[in-house]
């Protein structure tokens, strides 16, 4: 039974027990008392189950952590790619500021996330001038 059902069907239930019959004395309501707890404690037993990382919150988390471990402005995702063990997100970081702005030194920060989306590494894997492009060219 889906989750939503089996909860509608839980508040019915809990509605159904507290209309017993008001002849009978609480001991002996029998299937009007609640169960001893069987299908709450399996609930909160059970494993919650982690949502896979997808592109997005991966390019996201990736971001927020090369913002907090370089503590310099990020201008934002260049790539995301998904490996066997979790994913592979590029963040280009302005390095220093310039004048003119095209002059800026930009580096790509590469960190790897688990299936999880927790940093397992990161490295600057390049640095460049604004206007000479990431490879080195002119743009």
């Amino acid at each position: 039974m889906p989750p939503r059902r089996r909860a509608r069907y839980d508040e019915d239930a809990a509605s159904f027990r507290r209309r017993a019959p008001s002849g009978v004395p609480a001991e002996e309501n029998g299937p009007y008392d609640e169960p001893e707890g069987e299908e709450e404690d399996e609930r909160i037993d059970e494993p919650r189950r982690r949502r896979a990382l997808n592109a997005v919150s991966a390019g996201q988390l990736g971001l927020r952590y090369i913002a907090d471990l370089t503590s310099k402005e990020t201008e934002g995702v260049t790539s995301v790619e998904p490996v066997e063990d979790g994913w592979v997100v590029d963040v280009e970081v302005v390095e220093d500021r310039r004048i003119p702005s095209t002059s800026d030194m930009l580096s790509v920060f590469e960190c790897r996330l688990d299936d999880e989306g927790n940093l397992m590494s990161y490295r600057r894997t390049r640095t460049y001038r604004r206007g000479t492009g990431a490879y080195g060219g002119g743009s």
